[in-house]
């Protein structure tokens, strides 16, 4: 497990007294002191990451980390009159405005990839996409090993269905794959018996058996047969902001914040129609949460 990068730097950074600190400021640093503001970007249904409530709200899980983020650097500058804005992007233009220095962090269900690292960098990681297994109660499914000669069902065209092919093929588990043409019909196979599981990203399992006919029946289990990393998206070669955007992110990590929130978000009722999406933290995301990364490599969160 990779464990904190720049994590000495970023306590020799916090020994540094702030007047001595503002001298040196660098990049988004002293583009925050010179504006009085930091700008956080939100989506508008990124649900439960960063998405819009009934009052059209920005409201989520990824929000409000960037938010205690936001507090952090405040309090690291030590300056009055910073205040945090909100700024909406959507999939097609949250990178371009970070890189042009519109948005300073964007905070939603973006996935730290070797790709993305390119163009810019990522925070610790606080939540980990995976591709899962959603079964009901009283199954006796508990794992992959469990859907071994047994009907699980996927998507049709997507990643999830490719990925449960090929474990079938390579594990010899002898499954009897399905496809549903959507997400409705896939559900609607394991609703109604005709397949033992339904496997696919993990916060869409989630969504589709809170909002069924019979939310209790069902339950996500077993690892993730995939890792997708979600972080923080901020400017690259901005050693100075990444290490106190890490700091941050660990002391969230230590003290439980991080936890709570997803409480909150995942495990709580949430707007705007008070539904409870019941997705346990996963063990790899738990590990994340005790020994943080800002890798983007699946191997560092086995």
């Amino acid at each position: 497990m990779k464990t904190i990068r720049n994590l000495a730097c970023c306590l020799s950074l916090a020994a540094i007294p702030t007047q001595a600190l503002a001298e040196e400021l660098e990049g988004t640093l002293k583009k925050i002191v010179d504006t009085s503001e930091i700008v956080v970007s939100h989506r508008d249904s990124s649900i439960p990451f960063s998405y819009l409530d009934g009052n059209q709200q920005p409201v989520g899980y990824a929000l409000e980390i960037c938010q205690r983020v936001a507090d952090g650097i405040k309090q690291e500058l030590g300056k009055d009159g910073i205040v945090t804005r909100l700024t909406l992007v959507n999939s097609a233009t949250r990178i371009p405005l970070l890189l042009n220095g519109t948005v300073d962090m964007e905070c939603g269900s973006t996935t730290n990839t070797v790709e993305r690292q390119s163009q810019v960098a990522f925070s610790m990681t606080y939540f980990i996409a995976g591709n899962r297994i959603l079964t009901k109660k009283d199954s006796g499914i508990n794992g992959l090993q469990d859907l071994r000669g047994k009907t699980v069902a996927s998507n049709s065209g997507t990643t999830n269905m490719r990925q449960l092919v090929e474990i079938n093929a390579n594990q010899q588990l002898g499954m009897n794959v399905i496809a549903g043409k959507d997400l409705a019909e896939s559900f609607l196979l394991l609703e109604t018996d005709r397949a033992a599981a339904l496997v696919m990203d993990d916060i869409l399992l989630s969504s589709l058996s809170a909002n069924s006919k019979q939310p209790d029946a069902y339950h996500i289990v077993g690892d993730p047969l995939s890792v997708e990393p979600y972080a923080i998206m901020i400017r690259r070669d901005d050693p100075q902001f990444k290490t106190i955007v890490d700091r941050v992110m660990v002391e969230l990590m230590q003290n439980g914040e991080v936890e709570a929130l997803y409480q909150k978000w995942f495990l709580s009722p949430i707007p705007p129609r008070n539904v409870t999406l019941g997705l346990e933290p996963s063990d790899i995301l738990k590990r994340a949460w005790a020994n943080p990364t800002d890798s983007a490599s699946a191997d560092d969160y086995r």
